[in-house]
């Protein structure tokens, strides 16, 4: 016989449990204590098992029918019931758990277990912070192109076009690693191709004209600033690498007799070690701050504290007190000065130039059989360029002319 909402209200409790039979298996199970319990017994794969529906009178009467109902068809799929409702829940835990934020940490994790550089676990968590406000509760598993854009939207808004490609390109990559790891299907970022603004390339700006380039090499001479920095200033257009990588040099990186200073990977920007072979001129500048620096780990320290560099905005600082504008001159721009004057001149083969930059060929088959690093004419072309740049600045006659080898 079926129960009744009344049977149910009037059942009492006894010393035992018993139960309350309805149909199709389900019954109520009344406890010692009062309870009502909702349970359905079944069969599968030869074996007597039992689902929980909950309790009366949070589920009712006409509930645990629907649900019992629900664990029937299930069976008759060829299911067992009890199984499907666990994958159910862990499926509704994963996509709670799972979340953009969560699988972002994760993935800056081993960024970090990788061997990233500090300075650039920083700029990823910044660039991250963009997306928490919006999505970073959000399972990734979820997540739309529409809310992916509209986090990047906010950022364009703020006029920083180039910040919003970045991110773009940063999410897109822990979709891949969601997916890779089971917990998202696609990378949805590859429906926003095109969506962004595209931001103008921002060139660096540099003294490209020779006469100009002995001005502002002389103006440097002149630093009456912190020695250190002045010293940094000295011997940036030596050896023309990225200013982080100059900024962050250590004493242990370089070889004195073999003349090579060896910049580690993780430095780099694509990557892979790089090697600066030390003209004289740098060999003297590293003279000179062995008594400034050479008992610590970096060649240039803050002054605030030995066990850090000097900042990114130190050299380019020092250049605006020297009266040259952000428009005329940056730290960087000494890699545009040597790259021009040096290609100009015709006497050195371009890939050493480019190999010398730590540029690397996009073309992947170009790539392939660009495998020598001209090593013997990248020392020639270093000490040519640290004469050349001394002869600038002690006001030297520039000759012009064709010096390309015959």
């Amino acid at each position: 016989m079926a129960l009744t909402f009344v049977a149910i209200k009037n059942a009492k409790s006894r010393v035992k449990p018993y139960k309350l039979a309805d149909s199709a298996g389900l019954y109520l199970l009344v406890m010692p204590n009062g309870g009502r319990l909702w349970r359905m017994n079944y069969r599968f794969n030869g074996k007597q098992k039992t689902l929980a529906f909950g309790s009366f009178p949070d589920v009712s009467l006409a509930r645990a029918r629907e649900k019992c109902i629900e664990a029937r068809e299930t069976l008759s799929d060829g299911i067992d019931p009890v199984e499907a409702r666990k994958e159910q829940e862990r499926t509704i835990r994963a996509k709670s758990e799972e979340t953009f934020k969560r699988i972002a940490e994760e993935w800056l994790d081993r960024l970090e277990l990788e061997g990233r550089s500090p300075a650039t676990m920083t700029k990823m968590r910044w660039l991250l912070d963009f997306t928490y406000p919006g999505i970073g509760d959000r399972p990734i598993a979820d997540l739309t192109a529409p809310e992916i854009l509209e986090v990047l939207r906010k950022v364009e808004a703020r006029g920083r076009y180039e910040t919003a490609n970045r991110l773009r390109g940063t999410m897109g990559t822990i979709f891949r690693f969601a997916i890779a790891t089971g917990r998202a299907q696609r990378d949805i970022t590859f429906d926003l191709r095109g969506a962004l603004i595209t931001p103008k390339t921002k060139h660096h700006a540099a003294i490209l004209e020779p006469k100009a380039l002995g001005a502002l090499l002389r103006a440097v001479e002149g630093h009456d600033g912190q020695p250190v920095v002045t010293i940094a200033l000295r011997m940036t257009p030596h050896v023309f690498v990225r200013p982080g990588e100059l900024r962050t040099a250590e004493w242990s990186e370089f070889d004195i007799t073999d003349r090579v200073w060896t910049i580690p990977a993780e430095k780099t920007k694509m990557r892979r070690v790089h090697k600066v072979p030390l003209s004289k001129q740098v060999l003297g500048f590293l003279e000179e701050l062995r008594p400034l620096s050479g008992d610590g780990q970096f060649l240039f320290p803050s002054v605030r504290s030995p066990s850090r560099s000097i900042t990114d905005n130190t050299l380019n600082a020092a250049l605006r007190r020297l009266g040259y504008s952000k428009d005329e001159v940056t730290a960087h721009g000494f890699r545009a000065t040597a790259s021009t004057l040096l290609n100009e001149m015709g006497k050195w083969h371009p890939d050493a130039i480019e190999r010398q930059l730590a540029h690397v060929e996009s073309n992947e088959v170009c790539r392939a059989y660009a495998r020598g690093d001209h090593w013997a004419e990248r020392k020639k072309m270093m000490q040519f360029w640290s004469d050349y740049l001394d002869s600038l600045r002690t006001g030297a006659k520039v000759l012009k002319g064709n010096f390309r080898k015959t």
